[in-house]
């Protein structure tokens, strides 16, 4: 029962850390341009060789 005292409280820090880092990620523009990191990849930037 001890156990489980200690783990409820480490369990919400660790979600609250969780959140805290998710809404920095929205806070930072981190979610802003979703579709350009998947056509970006289809890109080619290398000139055709001759």
């Amino acid at each position: 029962m001890t156990t489980l005292a200690y783990l409820i409280p480490v369990a919400l820090f660790l979600g609250a850390l969780g959140l805290a880092g998710f809404l920095w990620a929205l806070r930072c523009g981190q979610y802003e341009d979703l579709d350009g990191a998947a056509e970006r990849i289809l890109i080619d930037r290398d000139e055709p060789r001759s």
